[in-house]
């Protein structure tokens, strides 16, 4: 069983950047797929990005394609999200989640879920 800690969020203006970072503690880091999830306002999250176990494949949602990227380093248990050219509608709260599956876009197929960081875009 792993915990997860998001941390990185904050008020940022449109264009600029944030990067998030998700540590996990309690568990064998490198034996799970990695998720970050963003929720708006409203019931669903919605995928952002996914990494595989040791990091050398990764997938976006297509709202962040080309903007954001995600990266791992097991040996400090984190996995980042560097997040660019950021847009109002990326304003959320970002979770990471982790999983045994990767490549799932799909919420109910991560296990374990950090408690969010805060993204706020301003003009």
């Amino acid at each position: 069983q792993v915990q997860l800690v998001e941390s990185g969020g904050g008020l940022v203006q449109v264009g600029g950047s944030l990067r998030l970072s998700c540590e996990g503690s309690g568990g064998t880091f490198s034996n799970y797929a990695i998720a970050w999830f963003r929720q708006a306002p409203g019931p669903e999250r919605e995928f952002v990005a996914g990494i595989s176990w040791a990091g050398g494949t990764q997938l976006y949602g297509d709202p962040v394609k080309d903007r954001f990227t995600i990266s791992r380093d097991n040996a400090k248990n984190t996995v980042f999200l560097q997040m660019n050219s950021l847009r109002f509608e990326d304003a959320a709260v970002y979770y990471c989640a982790a999983g045994n599956t990767y490549g799932s876009r799909w919420a109910h197929h991560y296990d374990y879920w950090g408690q969010g960081t805060q993204v706020t875009v301003s003009s």
